[in-house]
């Protein structure tokens, strides 16, 4: 969870402005760079709600940039027409950089009917469910249920401005000047959204379902496993001794996702997954009780909550080791 270089084109004398936000305890730092001399003062009058949101800036119109929150990913904006359209860089994966294609981050202090057009600049990779069609999503503070963008209004091309990478580009139009804004590469869902989900199911207290703590990441997060089935014993027990009332071998069927923090989709099918396993469907019913699914619903929580694409905290790719 960086901070965001945003870079202006322009101040009212006319010299390019470039913006650092850095991350504090509970606040940002915004700072004011002047690109001729480099020298940064505090900007005079910024300052930050508990939301993180930038108030009293200069004008509405003059975006602010941020991805200071879980699974949050921009390295720097750059204005390349004034109120108008941004060049956007990802940042690469912690201590691996050449992994860049997730992206999360939110904009702020918009003036009303304001049309941007955003530039994706800097994917590590051309191959994309963006070429098949897909487009990124949207949602705002009052509007938290995530949209796409419309696909009249998302392109993803080969630029001749950017050397021949692959661009991703999408027009947006702000309606609302006392909303924050949030874009992201795809569906997020996070590493305290799947803490919640399982503190939920294990309330419950059902007989057929437990929750285990496989192990801790570098960072102490939790890697969970869930074991459910008619006898749920879990790790502590080997395979061989989960065995049902006649004494037969049950079958094992195991379920993992998130490897790779930035195939969002897996973690909502493995959501998915466990509610309907939990469930009292008739087959629910019937699979538990021949079949003990042990399930790991989030293998790489560092990157998840780091915003990463492809690898842990360290820069190694888990599917790779």
């Amino acid at each position: 969870m960086n901070g965001v270089t945003i870079v202006y084109g322009e101040d009212e004398g006319g010299e390019e402005i470039e913006e650092l936000t850095e991350q504090g305890s509970n606040r940002d730092t915004i700072f004011q760079h002047n690109l001729t001399n480099g020298t940064p003062t505090n900007r005079k009058g910024a300052s930050t709600n508990p939301t993180g949101k930038y108030t009293n800036l200069k004008a509405k119109g003059k975006l602010f940039f941020r991805c200071n929150f879980e699974n949050g990913n921009l390295d720097a904006a750059r204005e390349t027409v004034p109120q108008a359209e941004w060049d956007l860089e990802i940042r690469g994966d912690t201590n691996n950089s050449k992994y860049r294609v997730w992206f999360y981050f939110a904009v702020s202090n918009v003036k009303n009917k304001q049309v941007c057009i955003f530039n994706v600049i800097n994917f590590s990779k051309g191959r994309s469910l963006y070429r098949e069609g897909m487009t990124p999503l949207v949602r705002s503070t009052k509007r938290t249920h995530w949209q796409r963008i419309p696909s009249r209004n998302s392109f993803y091309y080969k630029s001749p401005k950017h050397k021949m990478n692959y661009v991703l580009s999408f027009i947006f139009e702000f309606d609302n000047e006392d909303e924050e804004y949030f874009f992201a590469y795809s569906f997020p869902y996070t590493y305290s959204d799947l803490q919640k989900y399982l503190y939920q199911i294990e309330s419950r207290k059902l007989s057929f379902c437990k929750r285990e703590l496989l192990c801790k990441t570098i960072l102490q997060r939790r890697v969970d496993l869930l074991v459910i089935g008619k006898d749920p014993r879990g790790t502590r027990n080997s395979l061989s001794q989960i065995e049902s009332r006649r004494g037969e071998r049950r079958r094992v069927v195991f379920v993992s996702a998130r490897v790779h923090p930035g195939e969002s989709p897996a973690s909502y099918m493995c959501h998915g997954l466990i509610e309907f396993l939990l469930s009292s469907t008739p087959l629910a019913q019937l699979l538990r009780k021949h079949i003990t699914f042990m399930i790991v619903p989030m293998l790489n929580p560092d990157g998840v909550f780091l915003g990463n694409y492809r690898t842990a905290f360290c820069g190694l790719d888990l599917n790779r080791q």
